[in-house]
């Protein structure tokens, strides 16, 4: 009997945890939240980031390390990202980032398609663009939605869900540390 009412009980909360699983993150969620992230403040001066890429499988299918050198001038910062990855390959990405009224930002790369646009509250922010990913000699358009969080004042995380489609392909984590 107690068999039936666990697998019943459990038959009834599954819909709902599946429901819950799929809702977003809600960026007001975090406005209370301490410490309070400024983009401005944070990504000035050098700060160095680890981070790995996950496909579908949750298979770590790629680890790199970034060097950051940020600076702002008023509202007009640049986040120039050279990467290394664990096969010894390098990127640069520079940011041209621009910060608006409210906690929001937009931002251009060269290998963004259009512009990122993001928005901080509390100790979060979340940043959206189009990537154009350079794959077997092919680009592919995938989305991204980022996602940081400002633990201390020298360290961040970042989760980022890689999608085109709206089909996720991966993740993305990275620990940002700056420097001091």
């Amino acid at each position: 009997m107690i068999q039936r009412r666990t697998l019943l009980g459990a038959t009834a909360v599954a819909p709902l945890a599946a429901l819950t699983g799929c809702a977003s993150q809600n960026l007001a969620g975090y406005a209370s939240e301490k410490p309070v992230l400024d983009l401005t403040q944070y990504f000035n001066g050098t700060v160095d980031a680890h981070g790995i890429f996950q496909g579908r499988s949750g298979q770590i299918a790629r680890r790199f390390t970034v060097v950051m050198e940020c600076s702002w001038k008023g509202n007009e910062g640049v986040l120039d990202e050279a990467f290394t990855y664990s096969d010894g390959t390098t990127q640069r990405r520079i940011w041209r980032l621009t910060k608006h009224a409210d906690g929001h930002y937009t931002g251009t790369a060269d290998d963004v398609v259009g512009t990122a646009r993001g928005q901080t509250q509390g100790n979060a922010f979340r940043w959206g663009y189009t990537l154009a990913l350079p794959v077997d000699g092919k680009v592919y358009h995938v989305d991204f939605d980022d996602w940081m969080y400002l633990i201390d004042e020298r360290v961040m995380l970042n989760r980022a869900t890689m999608s085109k489609f709206g089909v996720r392909l991966g993740e993305i984590t990275l620990s940002f540390t700056k420097r001091t």
